[in-house]
């Protein structure tokens, strides 16, 4: 019984045309979507753990190839479950072989901007950790890719290569839900963030800074202790958490156009499923495997969920899917190592893990190369206002001084297009090879126009724009002189009709030059009289009063020789007499707005003196105001003193 059979041909037309598409990567234009790339599958059966199980019984698993296997099925002894991936590593495997036949090949991802992740999965006991770490003897699959890693790093960041390389190591696990740091554990629960672009990142999660591997285990020994672990009846060292290795390669280019890549490897040793009829899990350790289970069941409907091809994946659902929505179904290279053992005790978790490869090899992620430019690579050509408006608009907006100085002949005769300078040869960033074909492609589309103008310099959507801003700018410059020049026209006119002033004026500050987009104010102008003409206007219109402990003001007849504290302005009889007429002019024929403009009148006191009006007619003297409901005699007082001094002054011109 095959089970893999009838998905053989499906398989064999994805590669062909995954290879295709890597074929005609470099011909694919940025705007179509990524390659795909399967999720592989690799398989590691570790040997028995003692000689005596070996001898009295027969294992569950046999190889058949590097490639596949076959489990006894359980239901029929006569029949056995083949599996296809695309490695099988049998019980004489070593830690090199795996990590050279599956692991090795995609590390070179990392260095074109492109994410990777390998991940270790299995029941509990069937040699997760072992494949991922492994020991000082057999080093497992985190320690050689780093050691290699590293390496590579410093070979392409040598003096004379394009790129300078860095690499940053980061390292949590998910404990009950939990993300936790292990560089830093007093970090405490860290939450899981997906920014614009769909990247999975972890805010505030510890970054080292590694150049060398004694860099690398003097921050992940002592952090690897961090990590929860337990004694089950399987397993004297269980793992009760899922750990994640998380190393990122920054890439900045030395020279033009100073491109950024960032790649990013996930090792991920999963914590493995567990009946706890056979694990003896109690208490805490009962808390820790339920945790773990789910995790997993959630990454079972997710594989399901992206082979099925569902609108929506469960990513959320889990902290652990969450945090591997790269490596499945999204934009990373995945491999999967599936551990299994060949004890019949463990055959239901063998062949729950079988399946759940089986399945997740179907998956299909699509990586892309992160890659960026730096903020200073990205600033724009300063251009003058001649090249960005063309010859016709750049003819009109020189000034007559350039038209002066500028020579016959070179205005005469036009340039030949060896000599006009295109836009595209300010683009020194850009490779030779490039530029070359886009002057080419520019000289032309230039020889095919009317008038020899290269089409390439003076795009038509954005010329267009150009001079639709020019002249809206240019309009509203010229309303703005206009209205300048009726302010001028005013105080001019001002001036004239009082000429006695202007006479006595010292200094008359011209209206400051209107600037696009303002609108020019009138300055106020200060104006200094003579000690005598300030004397002779006091004496005719103001008397000096002295304020008595009841506010009440006595007329002074003799000149003052000593100043005191308390004095007040009082304004003479003949205007106060004025004030009150025009104020009883405004209260008899006033609108609420005119009413309104009044010292201590607001909306509500309008409408009462207007209603009062109706009723009763005009006012006889503004002293009536206490006969409208609402307004006392302390309120009619207080508005005497505000509004009198103002329309004595001529602030107030009457009703409009």
């Amino acid at each position: 019984m095959n089970i893999e059979a009838k998905a053989r041909p499906r398989r064999r037309e994805m590669a062909a045309a995954t290879s295709g598409a890597s074929r005609c990567l470099s011909k694919v234009g940025p705007s179509r979507r990524p390659p795909p790339a399967r999720v592989r599958v690799a398989v590691r059966l570790r040997p028995f753990m003692d000689e005596a199980t070996r001898a009295n019984e027969a294992p569950c698993v046999r190889g058949i190839d590097s490639c596949s296997l076959e489990v006894a099925n359980w239901r029929k002894y006569q029949e056995t479950l083949k599996y296809q991936f695309d490695a099988f590593y049998g019980e004489k495997s070593t830690q090199q072989d795996i990590y050279v036949g599956s692991v090795q090949p995609i590390l070179r991802h990392l260095l074109e901007g492109q994410n990777a992740s390998v991940l270790a999965y299995g029941p509990t006991g069937a040699g997760k950790t072992h494949t991922m770490l492994g020991s000082p003897e057999q080093p497992g699959v985190i320690p050689r890719a780093l050691m290699d890693l590293l390496q590579i790093t410093r070979e392409e960041s040598a003096e004379g290569r394009p790129w300078d390389l860095s690499v940053t190591m980061s390292y949590l696990e998910i404990y009950q839900e939990k993300v936790l740091d292990l560089l830093d554990p007093a970090s405490g629960d860290l939450a899981i963030r997906e920014d614009c672009r769909g990247n999975i990142l972890i805010p505030g999660l510890t970054e080292k800074h590694i150049t060398t591997f004694s860099d690398f285990e003097q921050h992940f020994l002592p952090a690897s202790k961090n990590r929860v672990v337990g004694a089950t009846r399987l397993n004297q060292r269980s793992s009760r958490s899922h750990a994640v290795l998380l190393v990122k390669v920054g890439q900045r280019e030395r020279l033009a156009p100073f491109r950024q890549r960032e790649g990013k490897l996930y090792l991920i040793d999963l914590a493995g499923s567990e009946d706890n009829r056979r694990t003896g899990n109690q208490g805490i350790r009962l808390k820790e495997s339920g945790a773990i289970n789910t995790s997993l069941f959630v990454l079972g409907k997710v594989v399901d969920a992206l082979n099925q091809g569902l609108p929506r994946i469960p990513y959320r659902d889990s902290k652990l899917t969450r945090l591997l929505q790269d490596s499945l179904g999204g934009s990373a290279h995945s491999i999967i190592i599936a551990n299994i053992a060949p004890e019949r005790r463990f055959y239901q978790d063998t062949v729950s893990a079988l399946n759940f490869t089986a399945r997740s090899k179907e998956v299909i992620n699509r990586p892309f190369t992160n890659e960026s430019l730096q903020p200073h690579a990205l600033a724009p050509v300063k251009l003058s206002q001649k090249e960005l408006l063309g010859p016709s608009e750049a003819k009109k907006a020189k000034g007559p001084e350039e038209e002066s100085t500028g020579s016959p002949e070179s205005m005469a005769a036009p340039a030949s297009a060896s000599q006009k300078l295109s836009l595209l040869q300010k683009l020194s960033n850009m490779d030779p090879a490039m530029l070359e074909n886009l002057l080419s492609l520019d000289r032309l589309l230039g020889s095919q126009g009317s008038q020899g103008t290269p089409l390439l310099n003076t795009p038509k959507r954005e010329r267009m724009v150009l001079i639709k801003t020019v002249e809206e700018k240019d309009l509203e410059i010229e309303r703005l002189k206009m209205k300048q020049k009726e302010l001028e026209a005013k105080v001019l006119a001002q001036e004239v009709l009082d000429p006695k002033e202007k006479e006595n004026t010292l200094a008359t500050p011209q209206p400051l030059p209107s600037c696009p987009g303002t609108t020019a104010k009138p300055l106020k102008r200060a104006v200094v009289l003579p000690l005598q003409l300030i004397q002779k206007q006091a004496e005719s219109k103001i008397h000096i009063l002295k304020k008595g402990h009841k506010r009440k003001l006595e007329h002074v007849s003799k000149p003052v020789e000593k100043a005191e504290d308390c004095w007040e302005l009082q304004i003479s009889p003949e205007l106060l007499a004025h004030g009150r007429k025009k104020l009883l002019d405004l209260l008899n024929e006033g609108s609420a707005r005119d009413l309104r403009s009044l010292q201590l009148i607001g909306q509500k006191k309008a409408q009462l003196i207007l209603g009062w009006r109706e009723l009763h007619g005009p006012f006889s003297k503004v002293e009536d105001l206490e006969q409208v409901e609402g307004i006392s005699g302390k309120q009619v007082e207080s508005f005497l003193k505000a509004n009198l001094l103002g329309l004595a002054a001529g602030q107030h011109g009457g009703p409009s």
